[in-house]
C-alpha cells in the first residue's frame, strides 16, 4: 500500500486514526502494530511471516545479549542475530544477483530463483540490526515487551522507506508519548506537503522521464533534461515520502529524525551526504565505518574503510552493479575531497555548487541505468560523445511542456520558500494572513492530489525497488 493512494488516504488512514485515538493509552501500541501488519500485508500477506520471524529473533536475542553482556555468549548471540537478519535480507534481495554473476563467470545456467523482494525488508532489517548492536553496546536496554519492540520495527509510517529510526530515538515514546492538537496539526501539514511533493512534482517529472526512456529521437539536450529531471524526481519522490512518514509520526505522537536537508544547495559531496538520506548515512557511519576503524587508522586502511562503506551503501540500494559503481564513485570523490579538494571548494563560491550538481546528476544517471554499459553510453551522449544531435523536436517539445514543473522543482529543492515564509511569520500582519491562508492552501493541495490519483495518473514509488 502506498501513502499516495486512494485506499490509504481515504480508507486505511481514517480508520486507523479513529481507532487509535479512541482506545485507551495502553492499547495504542496494539492498534498501531495490528494496523501496520494490515498495511504491510495489503499487497503480499504471505511475507508477513518473514517480518514476524525477524522481529521475534530480534526480540529474543536482544534479551539474551543483555542477559550475558560482558561474556562470550553475548557476542555469540549478537553474531547469530546479525547473521539471521543479513541472511534473510541476502536471500530475498541478492540471491539472483549472485546466481546470475556466477553463471556469467562459469558459463553455467543455474536457474534464477526469482524471489519477490518483501516490501520494507531493507529498512526493518537495519532497524533490527541497530537495536541488537545497541543492546550489546549497552546503549539501550533490551525491550522485554514483545508488542513494544514489534511496534517499533513494524510501524507503518516508516516501514516502507524510512527514515531509518533507531530504537534509542523512540524508546521512551513507545511507553509514553504526548498527543496534542498542535503536534497533530504540524503532522497533517508535513504529511500533506510530502504528499504534494510526491504527486504534484515527483510523479509529473516521472512521466517526462518515462517519455525519454521510450523515445527513439534522443539528443544531447534531451539527455540533459532527463538527467536534471531524474535528480529532481528522486529527491521529491523520496523526500516527499520521508515528509509523509515524519508527519504521520507526529500525528501518532512520535518524533522521527529528519532525512533530508536541502542537499542540492551543498558546496561539496561531503556536505551533500550530510544532507541526503541522513538516517542511512548515519547508520552506515555508526554501524560499519566506525567499527571498521573509521579514520583512526593508517591512510591505506582508511581509504579501504571508505570504499567498503560506500560499496555497501550502493549494494544496499539494490542487487545491480550500477548501484555498487554508484557507491564507489562517491567513495572516490569523498577521498579526493578529504585529501585536497575541500579547501579549494570552500573558496570557490559558484563553482562548488555547479560541481556538486554536475556530479550528482551524473551519479543518478548511473543509479537509474539498467546496466553499467548503458550508464556510460548515456553519460557519453550527455557530453556529445555519442554522436547524437544537440537538439531534436522531441527535446524542444519536452522542454516546452516541462519547463514550469522543472523550474518549480528547482526552487522547491532549495530553502527559498521556507525562508520567505519564516520572514513573513515574523511580521504580525503577514503571520495572521498566513494562519488563515495555510489551512485553505493545504485543503487545495489535498484536493489536487486526490484529483491526480482518481485520474489514475503515473504513481510509482522509486524506493519499492530497494
Amino acid at each position: 500500500m502506498l501513502f499516495s493512494s486512494i485506499p490509504f488516504l481515504y480508507y486505511f488512514l481514517p480508520c486507523v486514526l479513529t481507532l487509535y485515538f479512541i482506545v485507551p493509552k495502553q492499547m495504542k501500541n496494539g492498534v498501531l502494530f495490528l494496523s501496520s501488519l494490515v498495511f504491510y500485508g495489503w499487497g503480499e500477506p504471505k511475507y508477513l511471516i518473514f517480518m514476524l520471524i525477524s522481529i521475534t529473533q530480534g526480540y529474543f536475542f536482544g534479551i539474551l545479549i543483555e542477559k550475558y553482556r560482558g561474556t562470550k555468549r553475548s557476542k555469540l548471540f549478537l553474531a547469530v542475530s546479525v547473521i539471521l537478519s543479513l541472511f534473510m535480507l541476502g536471500y530475498f534481495k541478492y540471491t539472483d544477483f549472485f546466481i546470475s554473476n556466477f553463471n556469467a563467470v562459469t558459463g553455467l545456467s543455474i536457474p534464477l530463483l526469482k524471489v519477490t523482494l518483501p516490501i520494507g525488508i531493507s529498512f526493518y532489517t537495519f532497524q533490527i540490526l541497530s537495536y541488537s548492536v545497541d543492546v550489546y553496546r549497552n546503549e539501550v536496554k533490551a525491550q522485554k515487551n514483545y508488542l513494544d519492540l514489534a511496534t517499533y520495527i513494524a510501524m507503518f509510517p516508516q516501514l516502507v522507506a524510512g527514515p531509518i529510526v533507531r530504537y534509542s530515538e523512540i524508546e521512551k515514546q513507545l511507553k509514553s508519548r504526548t498527543h496534542t492538537v498542535e503536534n497533530t496539526a504540524k503532522g497533517i501539514r508535513r504529511f500533506l506537503i510530502g504528499l504534494a511533493k510526491k504527486i504534484l512534482i515527483a510523479n509529473l517529472l516521472g512521466q517526462g522521464i518515462a517519455s525519454f526512456q521510450a523515445s527513439d529521437s534522443k539528443s544531447v539536450l534531451f539527455c540533459w533534461l532527463y538527467a536534471i529531471s531524474y535528480m529532481l524526481h528522486i529527491y521529491f519522490d523520496f523526500s516527499g515520502y520521508s515528509d509523509m512518514a515524519i508527519g504521520l509520526g507526529q500525528i501518532l505522537g512520535f518524533h522521527f529524525p529528519e532525512n533530508f536537508d536541502y542537499p542540492y544547495i551543498s558546496k561539496s559531496i561531503t556536505e551533500f551526504w550530510r544532507r541526503w538520506h541522513i538516517s542511512l548515512g548515519s547508520w552506515f557511519r555508526d554501524y560499519l565505518y566506525i567499527p571498521l576503524g573509521g579514520n583512526r587508522v593508517g591512510k591505506a586502511r582508511w581509504f579501504l574503510n571508505i570504499f567498503l562503506v560506500w560499496a555497501a551503501t550502493g549494494f544496499w540500494h539494490g542487487a545491480q552493479w550500477t548501484f555498487i559503481l554508484w557507491g564507489i564513485l562517491f567513495a572516490v570523490l569523498l577521498i579526493i575531497e578529504k585529501m585536497w579538494l575541500l579547501p579549494f571548494l570552500k573558496k570557490a563560491k559558484v563553482f562548488n555548487h555547479l560541481y556538486v550538481l554536475l556530479i550528482v546528476a551524473i551519479s543518478f544517471v548511473i543509479f537509474d541505468a539498467p546496466s553499467i554499459t548503458q550508464a556510460f553510453s548515456l553519460i557519453a551522449d550527455m557530453f556529445g560523445v555519442g554522436g547524437l544531435p544537440f537538439i531534436s523536436l522531441e527535446s524542444v517539445y519536452y522542454l516546452q511542456n516541462y519547463a514550469v514543473i522543472l523550474i518549480l522543482a528547482a526552487i522547491g529543492a532549495t530553502p527559498i520558500v521556507k525562508k520567505l515564509l519564516n520572514s513573513a511569520k515574523k511580521k504580525k500582519f503577514l503571520n495572521v494572513i498566513l494562519q488563515i491562508v495555510e489551512p485553505v492552501f493545504l485543503v487545495i493541495l489535498l484536493a489536487l492530489c486526490t484529483a491526480f490519483l482518481v485520474d489514475g495518473s503515473f504513481n510509482p514509488f522509486l524506493y519499492f525497488r530497494f
